[in-house]
């Protein structure tokens, strides 16, 4: 499995307007074959910070990042940020998706 968190600074006055102005990129992306999951989360320490977590299946991750509405969503997304984003990138090899966290079982 492809397990990617990237961290985007937005800049104050787009930081409302985020959430829709990535829209279709979520949306695109989260129909792609070999697509596990792409969450969008927004940091409790800074709103104008927007994390994605995100993930694919391990033969998937090239194909997104030559979609089409992969380089449409980073150049609909470049004059809303402040900086070049943070990111982790990994394969974590035999990974199929979520796990429990056995240290906080419920039920």
């Amino acid at each position: 499995m492809i397990f990617i968190v990237v961290k985007f600074s937005v800049k104050p006055e787009h930081a409302e307007e985020w959430p829709e102005k990535v829209g279709a990129f979520t949306r695109a992306t989260r129909e792609e074959p070999g697509n596990l999951w792409f969450e969008w989360s927004r940091s409790l320490d800074d709103p104008n910070t927007y994390v994605l977590v995100e993930a694919f299946q391990d033969d998937a991750g090239e194909a997104h990042v030559r979609s089409d509405h992969f380089r449409a969503g980073l150049e609909a997304m470049r004059p809303l940020l402040r900086r070049t984003p943070d990111i982790v990138s990994t394969t974590i090899a035999g990974a199929e998706g979520w796990s429990a966290m056995g240290e906080l079982t419920i039920g």
